[in-house]
């Protein structure tokens, strides 16, 4: 627990104002939180609370590292997409429970825990599960998973199905989405200088970000981690 607590202090000091815990995709706390990988018989294994329980102790460390009004974002396989594996029922419950250790958005992925599994791939076929764990918890989500047209992502989050969509793959297509997109959808957004003579006419440059009150966060977390 205490090398996840030392990498947020490290990311914070790099610099990053958001990181995220990923506890997804088969990969070391989602094998803890699946009764289909998770075989211990110890604190650790077993039930809901026990297997959910490393995650909750890594968000303990992580928060006290961390500057309390900066972002902590949670990724979930929001099930295994298998008979007695993990699913949404167990992710909306544990959703309700990092709300309150400081967690302020679940990044709403799928599967990857077990190779055989039959997961329904198709535009948006994770989304419904963002929208589950918002409705039924009130903490924010983000949409992830074969997002790829800029009306499908405002539909996303016009319709109330999560606070954000988050993209990967399409961005490796197209390095110049958000730009493609704003175009799409009217909106006006700022350019990097270098590019606005391939901007559409009026578009302004874009300027470097504030982050003058996160900084002053960080600092007021680092005196408070010298105290403790």
């Amino acid at each position: 627990m205490e090398a996840f607590g030392e990498a947020a202090r490290r990311a914070c000091e790099a610099g990053f104002r958001v990181i995220e815990i990923h506890a997804a995709h088969g990969y070391l706390i989602h094998e803890f939180l699946s009764p289909l990988s998770n075989l211990r018989t110890d604190a650790y294994g077993g039930s809901f609370e026990n297997r959910t329980r490393i995650l909750r102790e890594i968000i303990a460390a992580v928060r006290k590292s961390w500057p309390e009004r900066a972002p902590l974002f949670v990724r979930i396989s929001a099930t295994d997409w298998m008979e007695n594996g993990w699913d949404i029922e167990q992710s909306v419950e544990l959703a309700g429970q990092v709300k309150g250790l400081g967690v302020d958005l679940i990044d709403c992925s799928s599967g990857g825990n077990v190779a055989r599994a039959k997961i329904p791939v198709g535009p948006g076929y994770q989304t419904p599960f963002a929208e589950r764990i918002r409705r039924e918890t009130g903490i924010m989500t983000s949409a992830v998973g074969m997002i790829t047209a800029p009306a499908q992502a405002e539909h996303i989050i016009a319709t109330g199905q999560a606070d954000a969509v988050e993209i990967a793959r399409e961005f490796l297509r197209d390095p110049y989405w958000p730009l493609r997109a704003a175009r799409e959808l009217g909106q006006a957004v700022p350019w990097p200088v270098q590019y606005l003579r391939a901007a559409p006419e009026g578009s302004k440059a874009r300027v470097a970000a504030d982050f003058k009150s996160l900084d002053a966060c960080v600092r007021e977390e680092a005196e408070a981690v010298q105290r403790r």
